[in-house]
């Protein structure tokens, strides 16, 4: 867990990911088309990441990607960044940890 908290406090958006996951490539562009600037961990060219996929799991992200983290803070998957775009509450979430200047 060390591992991924020092992971997330890089930047203001972070995002964990497999390059082959779609759902997790969809949700890179959502925030791609946004503006922001995340940083993006691809697991599966990751060497050893199995600790990170478990820390990930133990936070409450089943599958473990994608795994959003806002301000240091884990977010969610896909289906928590998808329900808050749609009410409309992820933008300024966005704005509040200083990843969208808009």
């Amino acid at each position: 867990m060390e591992r991924v908290n020092k992971m997330v406090a890089e930047k203001p958006v972070v995002i964990f990911s497999k390059s082959s996951c779609c759902i997790s490539h969809t949700i890179k562009l959502l925030f791609r088309d946004f503006g922001v600037n995340s940083l993006v961990y691809e697991l599966d060219e990751i060497p050893r990441s199995g600790d990170i996929e478990q820390a990930l799991l133990r936070l409450g992200c089943n599958p473990s990607v994608p795994a959003v983290f806002i301000g240091g803070k884990f977010v969610g998957g896909a289906n928590e960044i998808m329900s808050l775009h749609l009410q409309q509450s992820l933008k300024p979430m966005l704005k509040l940890a200083g990843a969208l200047w808009v």
